[in-house]
């Protein structure tokens, strides 16, 4: 039996990437739909490191909680090179995230079946299920120009194979989509099906991974400690419930040791979980690292950096996560750069599907992801070479040094934990007054500050742009200034009044206002109604961390994905005005 269905998004793969896009869709109210060709989910093994920026994105959907009550703090470093005897001794004890800007220093690590059932469950409390064992087998999109470009059609045809279907069962189905996302993974149906290029190289390279409970005298296993060692590179993650994860070189095998000849891909049966441990053991000498009862999950691969030539086709067919990158794991940016690609894209459809924005925002997600990608790759490349060089010893003084190694953990900081990552100029980052807000980078994501006002959290996911309005200090000249600001915000040709919905300002847009005074003095009754939807009061510290003027009154504009797009003072609101113009559907043209 066959079936023809419907659908506004279907995505194609239920890892980390595609559950993250299909949970954050299904938040937005947008009909969605997930396939998985696995016919049960992940238990063991797999991504498990969540770092500081992707903690505060679960916490914008209200994830967070739970993710680290289940999952393992990990808040220190170590970093082991050799001594003068050949063996390895503690060269330095850290602090893993620096605490200066991170709302969350330090990572969270869990394996990717438990993080996968977290996003699971919110879909569900949506009304949205994943469908498993289902597979694509062929996929069309249209080539009607005028199909392509009414969000009304469905242009994007999907064939799917029901894999347990048995009897008189629906074995193959048909689905219309206005939009496909493929999250399909490193081996991407999707991406192969529409002639997608990866770009980028492969390493001779070889590396083990295993999940253990180790029996072992190393002082340092509850940390994240890099071993450098005469005999190779080793890393080690804890996990949750005792356990740990072990990143060993294998540089006495070659690619003819561990490729099937007939696939080109790596064998894993051609090494055993055994041959990982006794690797390990060398490097971890003088200590001892004693056979475990059993291995949990094992793996080895090859490091490939590579990235895909384009990450859309026609703006109706997308690539996400794996589909479109591949590097090494050793920064633990794989899930994290995946679920952040999703976070990326989900809100740009949400809008487009809402009709409140152009389909050319749709055009941002690979602007901006992308050139992540890339630079990924550029950092990856230097920073997995550090884990393959043999270090600098009495025997070899052409090796790396020690402090060579130490010294990539500062000069990558900011980017392994994604506090650093920042967009380009484009439609949804102008950088035109960035010198109104001197310590707030615009294209980065919004600084996290302590306001008097307790909430849970005042940035959440929730597709509309935040409008953080800073009043400054309330003198009669100012509250008169804010007054005056509110008149003109009430026009209908202002940016507020042009893109609401249905005359509803707060469907589009938060307003969120800061006023630079203390507790005691401030009260909400000094600036008009149209600025109180949320109330904070504050001391002046935020302007302070911001480099905000406190005589003067400015506007910062958050993304929904919690990046700043621009920041203006008030007397440029044709400015503020002419950014959302670029990708906001006004009004009276707007769909919904």
């Amino acid at each position: 039996m066959s079936l023809e269905t419907c659908v506004d998004v279907l995505v194609i793969g239920a890892g980390p990437a595609g559950l993250m896009c299909a949970n954050a869709l299904a938040m937005a109210g947008v009909e969605v739909r997930i396939i998985d060709q696995r016919p049960t989910k992940v238990t063991v093994g797999q991504a498990d490191g969540i770092q500081s920026r992707t903690i505060e994105v679960w916490q914008s959907y209200g994830l967070a909680e739970r993710l680290i009550r289940e999952g393992n703090q990990v808040h220190m470093s170590a970093f082991y090179g050799p001594n003068e005897r050949g063996e390895i001794e503690c060269i330095k004890r850290e602090r893993l995230v620096p605490p200066l800007t991170a709302c969350f220093p330090f990572i969270i690590t869990l394996h990717q079946g438990a993080i996968e059932s977290i996003l699971l469950d919110s879909m569900s409390q949506h009304g949205v299920k994943m469908d498993q064992p289902v597979a694509p087998s062929a996929i069309e999109v249209s080539e009607d120009i005028e199909e392509l470009a009414s969000m009304s059609s469905y242009p994007v045809k999907v064939t799917l194979e029901h894999l347990d279907a048995v009897g008189d069962a629906i074995k193959t189905e048909s689905v219309r989509a206005k939009f496909v996302v493929g999250a399909d993974g490193a081996h991407s149906w999707v991406r192969r099906a529409l002639n997608i290029a990866m770009e980028g190289e492969h390493t001779d390279s070889i590396w083990g991974v295993m999940d253990i409970t180790p029996d072992t005298d190393f002082p340092d296993m509850r940390k994240l400690t890099k071993i450098h060692s005469t005999n190779g590179t080793c890393m080690i993650i804890p996990r949750e419930d005792d356990k740990v994860r072990l990143y060993v070189q294998l540089s006495e095998l070659s690619g003819d040791d561990v490729f099937d000849p007939s696939t080109g891909r790596v064998d894993k049966s051609r090494v055993s979980p055994e041959t990982l441990l006794e690797a390990a053991r060398k490097m971890f000498l003088p200590f001892e690292l004693r056979t475990p009862p059993e291995f949990e999950w094992w793996t080895i691969y090859t490091v490939g950096q590579r990235v895909a030539s384009s990450y859309s086709i026609k703006d109706r067919v997308f690539i996400v996560g794996d589909a479109c990158h591949t590097h090494s794991p050793k920064a633990g940016q794989g899930m994290n750069a995946s679920m952040n690609d999703a976070h990326n894209l989900a809100w740009k459809l949400a809008q487009v599907l809402r009709g409140w924005a152009s389909p050319s925002l749709l055009k941002t997600y690979e602007l901006e992801r992308r050139k992540f990608a890339q630079d990924l790759i550029t950092f990856d490349k230097e920073y997995s070479a550090l884990f393959s060089e043999k270090p600098r010893t009495a025997g070899n003084q052409n090796g790396l040094s020690q402090e060579h190694f130490l010294g990539a953990s500062d000069k990558f900081g900011a980017f392994i934990t994604g506090i650093g990552v920042q967009y380009g100029p484009s439609s949804l980052v102008n950088v035109e007054h960035q010198g109104c807000a001197s310590k707030l980078v615009i294209g980065q994501r919004m600084l996290p500050q302590k306001f008097v006002r307790a909430a849970d959290d005042m940035l959440p996911a929730d597709v509309r742009f935040k409008v953080l309005v800073f009043t400054g200090i309330p003198t009669d000249t100012q509250i008169a200034n804010v007054n005056s600001l509110a008149v003109q915000l009430r026009k209908p040709s202002s940016f507020l009044q042009k893109y609401a919905v249905d005359g509803n300002v707060s469907s589009v847009f938060d307003i969120i206002t800061i006023v630079a005074s203390i507790k005691e003095e401030a009260t909400f009754l000094v600036v008009p109604l149209l600025f109180r939807p949320h109330w904070f009061k504050k001391g002046g510290c935020g302007y302070e961390t911001f480099g905000i003027d406190l005589a003067a009154i400015t506007f910062v504009i958050v993304r929904p994905d919690g990046y700043v797009g621009m920041v203006a003072p008030s007397t440029a609101l044709d400015d503020v005005d002419k950014y959302f113009s670029s990708f906001l559907i006004p009004r009276g043209l707007c769909s919904s």
